[in-house]
Order: C-alpha cells, then sequence, then structure tokens
C-alpha cells in the first residue's frame, strides 16, 4: 500500500521500517535523552515545533487524624499545571543510490549515514544535557590532586548520594560524568569491581557501571562547566518524534534521498512538596531542582 507521500514507483517503502531502523540507531546513543536519565512519560502527539505538552503533578494530600465523632473530611485532588515546549526542529537526510534497495540493503548501516545519525543524536543529547544542568541544584566543587584523584570523586558521587536520600529521591537514580571523571573514577575499586563494569553492552547510552544505587554514564556532551550531575529520571522529561518522511531524487547528487524532521523538547519536571508553587498554581521555574544535583570538579593545575 502506497503512502501519500510516496510515488508510484517507490511503493515498496515503507515509513514504519525506516523509523523502526532510525531508532535502532538514534536511541542508544543518547545519554541525557535516553530513558535512564529522562523519562518520556509526555511525549504525547508531536506535530510541529511550538507545539506544547501539559503535564500535571497532582499535589500531596493532607494526613488526618481519625477521630469520634468527626469522622473523616473528604479533600478535593488539586494539580498544578506545566508545559513541555517542543523547541527544537532539527533534520536528517539520507541519501542512497537507490531508493528500492534502502530496505533490503539497510542503507541505515553504510558509513555516511550512521555519522549523519551520530551528529542528529549529539545535537539532540547536548540539548537536553543544558536543560537538565541549568535545573540542577549546585552541589560544592569537588576537591582534587594528583594523588587522590579516584577516592574524592568516589566519595563526591557518595554525598551525592547522601543529598537525594535527605531530599527522598527514589531509587532507580544515575550519575553522568564526564570523560576526565570517567578515567580516574574507574581507577577506585568500587567501580573496576563492579559487575556492570566490562559486560556485553555495557557502552549502550554509555553506562559505565552501577554504583551504589546509581546507573554510572559518561559523556563528551557534558554542558560547560559541569563534570558530574546525579539524579533521577521522574524530574527531567524528554520528548522526542521524527516526523514528515519525504523521498525523491537529490537535485545536487545522483541519488536518491529519505529526509525526516526531528522534533523534540526537555524540561526539569517539577513536583509539589519539592518545588515552590506560586499563587498563579503554578510552578517557580526560577528555582533549582532537589532531584537533580550538579557538581565542577577542581583539577589540579601541575
Amino acid at each position: 500500500m502506497a503512502h501519500s507521500y510516496q510515488n508510484q514507483l517507490s511503493e515498496t517503502f515503507v515509513s514504519e521500517e525506516w523509523n523502526s531502523g532510525l531508532l535502532t540507531q538514534f536511541d542508544p546513543l543518547l545519554v541525557w535523552g535516553s530513558r535512564i536519565v529522562s523519562n518520556r512519560s509526555y511525549e504525547g502527539d508531536i506535530r510541529q515545533r511550538g507545539d506544547a505538552v501539559h503535564i500535571n503533578s497532582l499535589t500531596r494530600p493532607t494526613v488526618g487524624d481519625y477521630k469520634l465523632p468527626e469522622g473523616m473530611t473528604a479533600q478535593r485532588p488539586e494539580t498544578v499545571d506545566q508545559l513541555l515546549h517542543i523547541t527544537e526542529a532539527k533534520y536528517l537526510q539520507l541519501l542512497v543510490e537507490n531508493i528500492e534497495r534502502v530496505q533490503a540493503a539497510g542503507a541505515m548501516e553504510s558509513p555516511i549515514n550512521k555519522e549523519m545519525v551520530r551528529a542528529l543524536a549529539r545535537e539532540a543529547d547536548s540539548f537536553m544535557g543544558r536543560v537538565i544542568a541549568a535545573g540542577a541544584t549546585a552541589a560544592p566543587n569537588v576537591k582534587v590532586t594528583a594523588g587522590n584523584a579516584p577516592q574524592a570523586l568516589y566519595s563526591a558521587i557518595l554525598d551525592l548520594m547522601l543529598a537525594l536520600d535527605n531530599n527522598d529521591i527514589p531509587e532507580g537514580r544515575y550519575v553522568v560524568v564526564s570523560p576526565r571523571v570517567k578515567r580516574y573514577l574507574v581507577e577506585h575499586p568500587s567501580i573496576s569491581n563492579a559487575g556492570a563494569y566490562g559486560e556485553a553492552g555495557v557502552t549502550k547510552n554509555g553506562v559505565v557501571a552501577r554504583l551504589a544505587g546509581f546507573t554510572v554514564l559518561s559523556t563528551t556532551a557534558m554542558p560547560a562547566g559541569v563534570d558530574i550531575v546525579a539524579g533521577h529520571s521522574d524530574f527531567s522529561t524528554y520528548a522526542s518524534q521524527f516526523t514528515g518522511f519525504r523521498q525523491g531524487q537529490s537535485e545536487k547528487y545522483r541519488a536518491d534521498y529519505i529526509d525526516n524532521l526531528h522534533l523534540y523538547g526537555g524540561k526539569i519536571v517539577r513536583f509539589p512538596g519539592l518545588d515552590t508553587v506560586k499563587p498563579d498554581n503554578s510552578f517557580d521555574e526560577t528555582k533549582p531542582s532537589k532531584g537533580i544535583l550538579r557538581a565542577s570538579v577542581d583539577w589540579p593545575t601541575s
């Protein structure tokens, strides 16, 4: 069955198959936009840049004392509205020698096309990293000397664990570190001996190890001036959709093209009880999230 955007010579092109292949290549490259770090709970139906997804947070009800003869007083549920704006629109255009060979030969596997997907993933992941770091609570800088780097970095992660514990942040936490932090952190016995380190598939989404309740990830797409970010995926959301598949003959090259528009946005998610609710029943988003922490490392200069 041909779709509306297909010509009669390209009926074998199936958008769902191309989309599946694109996501198979794209999603494992994400760290900040991965489901480990950011939830995908509010993607909804994204059609164009400028769309907004409503996020309703339920306020925590008040626990009462049951006494006679007063009995119980019912409470009405209250919500606080948040908006996730789809602010980004990036495209991916892949050139293929013969559009009829795409499905059979797997054009996504070509080196050029893989690099194009990598570039698109890097763009989206860097965007999400900036969103998360900007909304995180700043922790004290980590002081590192030439001789104590592994222990100092390990202790810093435990301090972040304690801070999240004090805020009652649930299990399933992550910590994202820069490549330089990873370089020294893996020398610590608790990391080098971790069961996850070196296991099959450990590099998917940048996973390094699992430690102290954290999934430890590393990426080169670190926001400027940030070396460590710890938190939980409940506190950041990433909405993404590839849309608008087209195919045709390239005007510039002797090849056919398939292109797609990538629409996405990201947001720090707020919760009553942890974040400040303003009189207009919205959250004060100028204040950092207690569910995400960030830290910088003071590296030795010599």
